[in-house]
């Protein structure tokens, strides 16, 4: 027969401390991983508020995990071991069918559409260039480069005096 996993209440205090309900004991990030690790609940939740900040703090522990890397461990097959159980934690707390992130990306990217757009009609009605507009004429001022480069230079006499503008 197979224990119950065992929930931990963490409050955290205003001074960034985790303490541990269940064990009456401050906790890290780190021993925080390992109750995950080891099949434990967790609620982190903001001592003063109440607010649930489990998803934040879990977010945390993959961030450290991953700057630490895999030369910490010894053995290769416990780091997959320990990151799977932590990614299906996280995965299980979050509760985001697969389908819901690529519905919300998709529409990500169409808003990002829609708002250079917006900008694009924004930027000529006020007369300024856009990105693409800026792009077109560096474009232009190449090819006439180009151009001016490749053409006979015809200099001027010179002892044939500049015309100049008379004055109004």
């Amino acid at each position: 027969m197979t224990a119950a996993p065992e929930r931990h209440l963490i409050k955290k205090y205003a001074n960034r401390k985790l303490y541990d309900t269940r064990t009456s004991r401050y906790i890290t990030l780190e021993g925080i991983a390992a109750l995950v690790r080891n099949g434990h609940e967790i609620k982190v939740v903001d001592r003063e508020t109440g607010q649930d900040l489990t998803q934040v703090t879990l977010s945390q522990i993959v961030l450290s995990e991953e700057k630490r890397g895999p030369s910490h461990m010894i053995d290769g097959s416990a780091l997959q071991e320990r990151g799977q159980a932590l990614l299906d934690y996280v995965r299980k707390t979050l509760n985001v069918p697969s389908d819901l992130v690529s519905q919300v990306e998709r529409r990500r990217g169409d808003l990002e559409g829609i708002f250079d757009e917006a900008i694009e009609r924004a930027l000529r009605r006020l007369r300024i260039p856009s990105h693409t507009d800026i792009d077109t004429i560096n474009k232009k001022l190449d090819r006439l480069s180009v151009q001016l480069k490749s053409s006979p230079v015809r200099e001027r006499p010179k002892n044939r005096p500049r015309k100049r503008k008379a004055a109004r």
